[in-house]
């Protein structure tokens, strides 16, 4: 039996286990029910939103619309902002404390700030969702960037590779290991910067039905909103891997490396 396949096999296996026990236990404990609902009821809210009332679609499009926007531009911004201070190390001597600072900072204090400057619209959620991508990308491609060998740099020096050809040649390359590690986390980060914002300030998003799901303790339209969102960033996340390995399919594999 193939090694994917089995593989596959058993995460749905344990994916089918531990359903059945979330609904056991969900059965015989009414608290169980309350705190945590049951897969079956979830299950239905989730049919009801997509195929019945199917009154989910508005508040889902948002919510991609704004953790689309912050993944784009907060990756554009940090992938720049990266490659410009590894590049020039005064300029990143100079700013190290203060972007220091602001990593450290609790970003998610920034949203009543960008609720009051952008308003309760999608541009104060994108703003929140930015700050968490940006950090996360430009930390990677900064230490991407550092961390190319001198003796490579030197060798292309030598070939008479000038700044440019450095920078598409040899420091591109060399970072994009780091930017698609990057990447992978700041999927996730764009749906918490969007949901957060949504839940300070908003009439819609999927973190706004959790909200009010939470008001009313319907913990499965909670649970549902949940599974949407996971739903989402994986799919997100997919995207982001096929994206990885279409453009690094110039690295050469473990395996043949090995054999060499």
């Amino acid at each position: 039996m193939d090694n994917k396949f089995l593989l596959r096999f058993w995460q749905i296996v344990l994916l089918i286990l531990l359903l059945a026990g979330w609904q056991t236990a969900s059965t015989f404990s009414t608290k169980i029910a309350f705190f945590f609902g049951d897969p079956a009821g979830v299950a239905g809210k989730l049919l009801d939103w997509f195929f019945i009332e199917r009154d989910i679609y508005l508040h889902l499009g948002v919510t991609l619309i704004e953790t689309l926007l912050a993944f784009a531009i907060g990756t554009a911004i940090g992938l720049l902002v990266g490659l410009w201070l590894a590049l020039n190390p005064r300029a990143a001597a100079i700013a190290d404390p203060f972007l220091k600072a602001m990593n450290a900072m609790p970003r998610v204090i920034l949203a009543p700030i960008f609720a009051l400057w952008f308003g309760l619209g999608i541009a104060s959620k994108v703003a929140l969702a930015v700050t968490l991508v940006f950090f996360i990308v430009f930390f990677n491609v900064f230490q991407g960037v550092r961390e190319v060998s001198p003796t490579l740099l030197a060798n292309a020096r030598i070939l008479g590779a000038g700044r440019r050809d450095l920078l598409r040649h040899v420091y591109l390359p060399s970072a994009m290991s780091w930017v698609f590690s990057s990447l992978h986390i700041s999927v996730g980060m764009a749906f918490v910067g969007a949901v957060v914002g949504e839940y300070l300030g908003s009439a819609r998003g999927v973190g706004y039905l959790i909200l009010q799901a939470e008001g009313s303790f319907d913990i499965l339209t909670v649970f549902a909103g949940i599974v949407v969102l996971t739903l989402c960033a994986l799919v997100l996340d997919t995207l982001v891997g096929k994206a990885e390995k279409h453009l690094m399919r110039w690295q050469p594999k473990i395996g043949m490396t090995e054999k060499i």
